[in-house]
């Protein structure tokens, strides 16, 4: 056979089977197409499954939330009439007994405000309604409220004075709710010495509030993960407390909400402070400050 036949020949049968190699490989790449679609198929199902489970689940905590409330709302009023002694004196162990239920309907209400607030905000339900204020009057506001509370503790409450500070402009329901929340948990954490509210100037455009305390404080692999859902400091002061341990989630969230973030600092057996970071103005989607 003269050679060029020979070649001829070679070629040809090379030619079939990278052919041959070819259809193989795109009947392979043709499988691996459908189990890729039958793949995403199958994880758009889940997460239509996951986003009803967790719209299921809002709703729930919502529904509960607000039946709690009521009757929480009942309890309180009528141990208010109980301790104003509208129908008659009280004994000293009736007015401990009306103290300490009225203690743990307001602890209990606490903690259903905290799965009612993270319901709304899974079901993207909370709303930011800002406007100018002094901080000045937060903090006023803040003073009047633990007032109360701190005359019955060893724990000295300081507001630093916010001088020389310009007004904000946020929702400083929000805000007040993140302070309330750093403040309520650095009192239930240090049993003396003081816990200290200061805010300060960042930069030219943000503004960070802190709330410091002398407290048992928090070991430094902890820190990470305070402000995540349902964590709680294990000690056993804790122990003796109860909680939804939302309430560093809900502080974490708002900031969020605010344009800004939260931090710790901390140290056991020295103290804490827990901080949040916001714009002096506040930016909506819109862009549009008044």
């Amino acid at each position: 056979m003269p050679m060029s036949s020979q070649t001829n020949e070679t070629a040809g049968g090379e030619l079939e089977r990278l052919r041959a190699e070819v259809a193989s490989l795109r009947d392979e790449l043709n499988e691996t197409n459908q189990g890729v679609l039958a793949l995403y198929a199958e994880l758009d199902v889940q997460a239509e499954q996951l986003r009803q489970a967790s719209d299921l689940k809002s709703r729930f905590l919502s529904y509960m939330s607000h039946e709690f409330r009521t009757p929480l709302g009942s309890i309180l009023s009528m141990t208010r009439l109980l301790a104003d002694e509208l129908d008659g004196p009280l004994a000293a162990e009736q007015r401990t007994q009306v103290g300490l239920i009225s203690s743990a309907a307001r602890e209990l209400r606490d903690m259903v405000d905290d799965l009612l607030d993270l319901a709304k905000i899974e079901a993207g339900r909370i709303t930011i309604s800002p406007a100018w204020f002094d901080m000045i009057d937060l903090f006023a506001a803040l003073r009047g409220m633990f007032r109360p509370i701190v005359d019955t503790t060893a724990v000295d409450l300081i507001f630093e004075e916010p001088e020389g500070l310009p007004r904000l402009y946020t929702d400083d329901k929000k805000l007040a709710q993140i302070l309330r929340n750093y403040i309520a948990n650095a009192l239930k954490f240090t049993a003396r010495g003081e816990v200290r509210v200061s805010v300060r100037l960042e930069g030219r455009d943000e503004v960070r509030f802190a709330v410091k305390d002398t407290g048992i404080g928090i070991p430094a692999e902890m820190h990470e993960h305070l402000f995540e859902d349902f964590v709680q400091v294990d000690s056993p002061v804790q122990k003796r407390l109860r909680g939804t341990g939302l309430g560093l989630s809900l502080c974490k969230r708002f900031a969020e909400l605010l344009g800004g973030h939260v931090g710790v600092q901390s140290e056991p057996g020295v103290g804490s402070t827990f901080y949040v970071l916001i714009p002096i103005a506040l930016v909506l989607e819109s862009n549009h400050v008044p």
